[in-house]
């Protein structure tokens, strides 16, 4: 008796899976063949109004983010010509020589 209800409740779960499974792809088929629909209507619609058809694209853009927005990080109203234009040129000095700095003593934890 025991076999019998444990096959018949495989039996149920594997019909239950196949049944989602073929929901699943009833699915994607119908949001694919909508998607087509829509693809279809814009093309019939711009032969009739005789412009070219446009493709669905996606467009990125592959410099890093930090370049994307133009004008991003240099202050309000300034452009990257004017920017050019306020650079000095400085004299450079020797860094490595620090003369202003007092020597602590740093005592351990008691």
């Amino acid at each position: 008796m025991a076999d019998l209800v444990r096959s018949l409740l495989g039996l149920i779960i594997r019909l239950g899976l196949l049944l989602a499974g073929l929901v699943f792809f009833a699915s994607l088929l119908a949001a694919g063949m909508v998607l087509l629909l829509i693809w279809l209507m814009r093309a019939l619609w711009a032969r009739l109004t005789g412009q070219a058809v446009q493709p669905w694209v996606f467009r990125f853009n592959r410099r890093p983010p930090w370049q994307q927005q133009p004008g991003r990080g240099e202050g309000f109203g300034h452009t990257a010509a004017s920017s050019r234009e306020e650079v000095m040129d400085v004299q450079a000095r020797d860094v490595s020589v620090v003369t202003d700095v007092e020597p602590k003593r740093i005592d351990p934890p008691r």
